[in-house]
C-alpha cells in the first residue's frame, strides 16, 4: 500500500510494522524509476514524502540525495539506502528486517 504523506504525522504511520518511507521529488527522474519499483513491493507500507512539500522533515532525516529509503520497523529506523534499487534488493533487505 503506497500512502503519500500530507498533513500526518510520520511517527504515527511508522509506529507498529514495516514501513518504507520514500523521500523524494516529482523532478526527479530515479524517483520516478524507484517508485514504480515500489509499486510492485507486497506486504509492505510505502509511505512517500515529497521533499520539496516536506523539506524540514527531509532535512530531520538527513536527506541529502533522493531518492532516499528510510526502512522503519515497530518505529525505529532500521536502515537507509540512497539512489536507485532494483525490486530484488528492496526484497532482500526486507527479508532481513
Amino acid at each position: 500500500m503506497i500512502k503519500y504523506l500530507e498533513q500526518d504525522n510520520l511517527s504515527d504511520l511508522v509506529s507498529s510494522g514495516v514501513h518504507i518511507v520514500d523521500f523524494y521529488a516529482d523532478w526527479c527522474g530515479p524517483c520516478k524509476m524507484l517508485g514504480n519499483v515500489l509499486e510492485g513491493l507486497e506486504n509492505v507500507s510505502i509511505i512517500k514524502v515529497n521533499t520539496d512539500t516536506h523539506s524540514e522533515l527531509a532535512r530531520d532525516f538527513g536527506v541529502m540525495s533522493i531518492p532516499t529509503l528510510v526502512f522503519f520497523k515497530d518505529g525505529k529506523e532500521v536502515k537507509k539506502e540512497i539512489g536507485f534499487k532494483p525490486k530484488e534488493e528492496l526484497e532482500r533487505i526486507l527479508k532481513e528486517l
